[in-house]
């Protein structure tokens, strides 16, 4: 094992809606409760991190690690608009003193997916008015907190909503291709579909909405994205760019994307790119002059002439049926490097999966390209596991165990894994 140098983070990361709990004034929770929901369980008291962070920064501090990547909650912050909550801004306060503490670089995430229900009834991320909503938020957040930060990420995997939207869109093709001339199921569709029922259940659902959000069609931050809400998010990081500059200039700045490594088999050279320049290059003008990138990755994609494929057979799959496939790391930090020249931060790479031994062997052949990137002079600054607890899977639920840490929800009891004390290894 090579360990990396002492001025290089080793880290953990979370997001407050999958660890906290009961976070009752965001858009999920509302979702979640839903009698048309797409999640599978509600997230409730979630591993009620909101009360044991102390114990859990204790445990990530203890095996050695450097470093704790954390989101705070824009609902608890902001639960009306305009009305900011100070116990809940003295809450993340303190959790930045317990970093500090023992020893730990918190990094903090202003968004992580979940947003104030308030923000959704305006019309959420694709409204105009979101990223002034956005940057008075980050003003608070900067004149209350920032003082004590070096590194802010703006928006966690800005890209999704794109990526939802085009994963939408491929798997509207493929059913419509599955059903007959008439419009019904041809039988070839392995799931029992009624289409009656299908339509049945959105107008039951855009009427639910109408109830919770005040709108049919709720845009939140996951939701398959358009042209112009893709726009408001880069306008909305710029924006919080701007603040944080002007209020703690000391404070390192960036977003993080979601990037696989998009390789390109023959004749499958022209839809890998049209995939990247989705997935990265066309947000290159917005994200030039950040300080760093938050890189995020957990696998890979292969296109041929046909497009996007599927997993190769046989593959080693993990529990989000993810080809098991740690490289793919080390290849989209070289990528991304020769286009974004500031620094690099790995903001999230993991497995789910039940077997830590293989959760270990994920992390020590990721860290083993870092290692080489390193080498040849790349900018990588830190390294952030995903996640430091088995938690919330957003529509998944519980049954996705990502983290280095196992969690008895019954009684809240932590367990920390092999693979938590392996990556603390690492550490110089």
């Amino acid at each position: 094992m090579q360990k990396f140098a002492p001025d290089f983070l080793v880290g953990v990361a979370t997001a407050a809606h999958q660890v906290e709990g009961n976070n009752t004034n965001n858009d999920c929770w509302a979702q979640e409760h839903m009698q048309h929901t797409s999640y599978v369980e509600p997230s409730l008291d979630a591993v009620d991190h909101y009360h044991r962070y102390a114990e859990d920064i204790k445990l990530i501090a203890d095996a050695g690690l450097s470093a704790y990547r954390f989101s705070i909650e824009w609902a608890r912050i902001e639960p009306q608009e305009g009305i900011f909550d100070a116990a809940a801004t003295q809450h993340y306060k303190d959790v930045i003193t317990c970093c500090k503490a023992h020893g730990l670089e918190p990094i903090v995430t202003l968004h992580h997916f979940s947003s104030p229900k308030w923000l959704i009834s305006k019309g959420g991320w694709e409204a105009e008015t979101t990223p002034a909503d956005f940057a008075r938020y980050t003003r608070y957040i900067m004149e209350q907190l920032g003082n004590e930060l070096h590194y802010v990420c703006t928006i966690n995997e800005a890209n999704m909503g794109v990526q939802v939207a085009a994963i939408a869109k491929r798997y509207m093709q493929q059913m419509m291709a599955k059903m007959g001339a008439a419009g019904k199921s041809d039988g070839s569709v392995q799931m029992g579909m009624n289409l009656e029922k299908m339509m049945a259940n959105q107008r039951g659902a855009a009427e639910e909405n109408l109830a919770v959000f005040g709108v049919e069609n709720p845009q939140c931050f996951t939701s398959p994205r358009t042209e112009r809400g893709d726009e408001l998010v880069m306008e909305a990081h710029k924006a919080a760019r701007a603040v944080i500059r002007e209020i703690c200039p000391q404070t390192k700045v960036g977003l993080t994307l979601s990037l696989h490594d998009i390789q390109a088999l023959p004749g499958g050279e022209e839809s890998a790119a049209k995939e990247w320049n989705e997935e990265f290059t066309h947000y290159l003008p917005a994200i030039a002059e950040d300080d760093f990138l938050g890189v995020q990755n957990y696998t890979r994609a292969r296109h041929d002439a046909n497009g996007s494929l599927p997993t190769p057979e046989g593959a080693e799959l993990t529990q989000m049926d993810y080809e098991f496939y740690p490289q793919a790391l080390e290849n989209v930090l070289r990528r991304v490097a020769k286009e974004f020249k500031g620094d690099l931060m790995v903001t999230e790479n993991g497995i789910a999966t039940a077997d830590d031994s293989r959760r270990v062997a994920f992390i020590e052949q990721a860290l083993a390209g870092v290692h080489r990137c390193l080498e040849d002079g790349l900018p990588v600054k830190g390294y952030m596991y995903w996640s430091l607890l088995d938690n919330f899977e957003w529509q998944k639920g519980y049954s996705m165990t990502f983290g280095l840490i196992a969690v008895d929800r019954s009684t809240q009891t932590r367990s920390p894994k092999p693979s938590l004390k392996f990556l603390g290894s690492y550490r110089g």
